[in-house]
């Protein structure tokens, strides 16, 4: 077992620990219903939060996600609801905005040379105003069904029957890729013997995928036939983990991240087109940002500029607490589900706890000292 797979083993413990802990306390942490808030509520910083972990293993960062969020959210809702918009339109806009200033992101940073800290922290700062100016601070409600439907509501879910097939779908994929991977290993280094291992990780991979099915299908509203099945923002989240995954470990682009991370002048020296992945990675992370945008509107059926207001440390800390390094180079995207349901399952368990939000935010704030602490201890 390497390194990232024992601290990803060590993360696991430490959400089931946090579950067991505040169920022992609350009594109702571990319900379905509580389970299926949580997967809804953790998706718009999961989806942030998988972007940002390539930023940051290219050491780099972004701090004006969650206002960037806000004005992408503010201007589809605005033009949806006020200037009565076609719905691909706005939402079009919507994106071509987040691209735009993710593009001017990735320049200053990559072409002109100024670091993405500073960059990124003038974005904070002016996208959080353009979110005002643009409804002139009013919430702009959204009525679209379908669109509502992307929030995880009553109608917002695969259903009993969906849910099933795409568990499924996803296990006979994991179990495929397993088999194809220790087939390759095996004619390579004759690694007969990582057969239970293998064996192993295909279990808890079955066990994990339909016990969470089994779970999001026991949670029934109030006059609803059958179970509520998974949420359409976890389907949304889990797809765009598996893309970045892939794209992470299996093209060109991925191996570029890494190697500009683990050292930028050898990128360099190398032939790596350093500033151009840079600006690439800004646009990819801009691109999550206006669908996490979208998400966020269908889940609160409206656009306020208050949405994503102080979500850039939220989606940071998930990413540090999934295994990325902040020194750059190290680190996956799969790590940052761990980091965002382990940031999202305390933050929802001391709100059952009526703890306030100011000891909330105190704790929270200390998890992401702690995480950034271990990781200077692992770097060691």
């Amino acid at each position: 077992m390497n390194a990232q797979t024992r601290r990803q083993a060590m993360m696991v413990a430490v959400l089931v620990a946090i579950a067991i802990g505040f169920h022992a306390l609350t009594g109702s942490f571990l319900t379905a219903e509580n389970l299926y808030n949580i997967a809804q509520q953790t998706a718009v910083v999961g989806i942030v939060a998988s972007g940002m972990a390539l930023v940051i293993v290219a050491r780099q960062i972004d701090l004006a996600v969650g206002s960037l969020l806000s004005a992408v959210g503010v201007l589809m809702a605005w033009l949806l609801y006020s200037q009565a918009w076609p719905a691909p339109a706005a939402l079009a806009a919507g994106l071509g905005l987040a691209l735009l200033v993710g593009l001017f992101h990735g320049a200053l940073s990559a072409v002109v040379g100024i670091p993405s800290f500073v960059v990124t922290l003038g974005g904070l700062v002016s996208l959080r105003g353009l979110a005002f100016l643009v409804a002139d601070g009013k919430t702009q409600p959204v009525t679209e069904p379908w669109l509502l439907a992307l929030g995880g509501g009553v109608h917002g879910s695969l259903g009993e029957r969906g849910s099933w097939l795409l568990g499924a779908g996803l296990l006979l994929g994991v179990w495929g890729w397993q088999w194809q991977q220790w087939r390759a290993r095996h004619r390579a280094f004759g690694a007969a013997g990582e057969a239970r291992a293998v064996l192993l990780k295909g279990a808890l991979a079955g066990v994990g995928v339909l016990g969470g099915v089994a779970v999001f299908n026991a949670y029934r509203i109030e006059g609803q036939a059958e179970g509520q099945g998974l949420p359409l923002p976890l389907v949304i989240w889990m797809a765009v983990v598996l893309l970045l995954g892939l794209l992470a470990t299996h093209t060109r682009f991925g191996r570029y991240v890494y190697a500009i991370g683990g050292n930028p002048d050898a990128a360099r020296l190398a032939g790596i087109p350093v500033r151009r992945v840079l600006i690439q990675l800004n646009l990819l992370l801009a691109a999550l940002v206006a669908l996490a945008a979208l998400v966020a509107v269908a889940r609160l059926n409206a656009g306020t500029n208050a949405m994503g207001m102080g979500m850039e440390l939220t989606v940071i800390a998930a990413a540090v607490i999934g295994g990325v390094s902040l020194a750059g180079g190290s680190g996956g995207v799969g790590g940052t589900v761990l980091g965002a349901l382990i940031i999202q399952s305390i933050d929802s368990g001391l709100l059952l706890t009526d703890v306030g939000i100011g000891w909330r935010m105190v704790v929270l704030g200390q998890v992401l000292v702690i995480a950034v602490v271990f990781d200077r201890v692992i770097q060691r």
